[in-house]
C-alpha cells in the first residue's frame, strides 16, 4: 500500500468515525428527550395524582400496559393498516393532482399569477372546515376521507413542485428548445429530473400534514381506524388505551417521517 493510499484511507476511516460518532451523539440526545417526556408524564399522573383522581386514570404504568396489549391484539393493528393505508390513498391522489399542477404553475407565469392567490386562499382554509360538505359530497365512509387528506396533502407538493421549477437553471430549458424538443419531452427529460428532490420535499411536509389531521378526519362515521379506536375507547372509559393509541400514532408518525427523509437524503446523495 502505498502513503497516498495510507493517507486516504486514514481520512476515510477518520471521517467514518466522526460521522458515527455524531450519530450516536444525536441518537443519546434524542433519547434523552423522548425518556425526559415520559418522566414528566409519570410525575404528573402517577407520583403527584391522588389516587383515584381523574387524572390517575391516564397513568404512565397503566398506559404502558395497556399499550404491550393492544400491541398483542391483532384487531387493533387492523386499525393501524386502515389508518396507513388512508395516509397512503390520500398521499397519492394529492401527488397526481399536485405534482403536474406544480410542474404548470412552475413554467408558466401566468398561470402563477392566475392561481396564486387562489392557492393561497384554500391553503390557509382548515382541511377540517370541508368535514360537513365532503359527508354530504361524498357520503359516510373512506370517501371524505380520502377527500380530506388529499386536500391538505397537496398544497405542499405544488407548492414545492413549481418553486422547483423556478428554481432550474433556464439554460438546461433553453438547451432543449435549441434542440427542438417538445413541450412533453422537455417535461419529461430536463423539468422532472431537476425537481425530483423538491417533490420529495413536498410529499414529507404533506405525510406531516396529512397524518396530524387523519385522526380527526377518521371521525366521521367510520367503523375502523386510529382515530374510530380513540373514540371508542373513549365511549368505553378505557383511558390507558386511549393514551396507549395516542402513543402509536406519534411512533407511526416519527416513523413515517423518517422514511420519507431516508428517501429524500438517500436521492440527494445519488445525485
Amino acid at each position: 500500500m502505498t502513503a497516498a493510499t495510507q493517507v486516504v484511507s486514514s481520512a476515510l476511516g477518520s471521517a467514518t468515525s466522526r460521522s458515527l460518532d455524531a450519530g450516536l451523539k444525536r441518537a443519546a440526545l434524542g433519547s434523552l428527550g423522548v425518556g425526559l417526556l415520559f418522566v414528566g408524564w409519570w410525575l404528573v399522573t402517577d407520583y403527584s395524582a391522588a389516587q383515584g383522581s381523574f387524572l390517575a386514570r391516564f397513568s404512565l404504568a397503566r398506559t404502558m400496559s395497556a399499550l404491550a396489549g393492544l400491541l398483542a391484539d391483532s384487531s387493533f393493528w387492523n386499525h393501524v393498516g386502515v389508518s396507513l393505508q388512508r395516509v397512503a390513498v390520500g398521499l397519492g391522489l394529492a401527488t397526481l393532482v399536485g405534482a403536474p399542477l406544480g410542474v404548470a404553475v412552475g413554467l408558466s407565469k401566468t398561470l402563477e399569477a392566475a392561481t396564486t392567490p387562489a392557492f393561497q386562499l384554500l391553503r390557509m382554509i382548515s382541511p377540517l372546515s370541508w368535514m360537513p360538505i365532503a359527508v354530504m359530497a361524498f357520503g359516510v365512509g373512506d370517501r371524505p376521507v380520502y377527500f380530506l387528506l388529499a386536500f391538505a396533502a397537496v398544497w405542499p407538493i405544488v407548492l414545492n413542485t413549481a418553486a422547483g421549477v423556478r428554481g432550474l437553471d433556464r439554460r438546461y430549458l433553453q438547451l432543449a428548445s435549441s434542440l427542438a424538443a417538445t413541450r412533453w419531452e422537455t417535461v419529461r427529460r430536463v423539468v422532472a429530473p431537476g425537481i425530483v428532490a423538491h417533490v420529495l420535499t413536498g410529499v414529507r411536509l404533506s405525510i406531516g400534514v396529512s397524518w396530524i389531521i387523519l385522526v380527526p378526519c377518521e371521525m366521521l362515521g367510520v367503523t375502523a381506524g386510529l382515530g374510530y379506536f380513540i373514540l371508542d375507547a373513549r365511549d368505553r372509559l378505557a383511558y390507558p388505551e386511549l393514551m396507549a393509541t395516542i402513543i402509536v400514532i406519534g411512533a407511526l408518525g416519527y416513523m413515517l417521517d423518517g422514511a420519507a427523509r431516508g428517501l429524500q437524503n438517500r436521492w440527494a446523495r445519488q445525485n
